[in-house]
């Protein structure tokens, strides 16, 4: 089974026992959350869209808090002197994907 959920804005795409890293959501290690938004159900052939989707998705938190890469942007005007740095390292949840139902 197959799905496709909208999450903190993003599309995923989803299977059940799937780890996957997504925007950092509110809850602690062990918390069990609920996705309604699902866009596309594929069960074995048959495909649901749209607005006759009446699933939900359910996932178990992994890690609360996971830190991404950390990004720079250096900004820098020729012969002027000028020079700007800032960085910032993304904050995401690890879920693990329970049910499809």
């Amino acid at each position: 089974m197959l799905a496709i959920v909208k999450i903190a804005g993003q599309q995923f795409k989803v299977q059940e026992g799937q780890n996957l890293y997504v925007p950092h959501l509110q809850g602690k290690t062990g918390d069990k959350v609920e996705f309604n938004e699902v866009l596309f159900v594929d069960n074995n052939g048959s495909i649901t869209t749209g607005s006759a989707v009446k699933t939900t998705v359910k996932a178990e938190i992994i890690s609360d808090l996971v830190q991404g890469d950390k990004v720079i942007a250096f900004k820098m005007k020729r012969r002027k002197g000028f020079r700007k740095k800032h960085g910032h390292r993304t904050h995401y949840t690890r879920i693990k994907i329970e049910s499809i139902a």
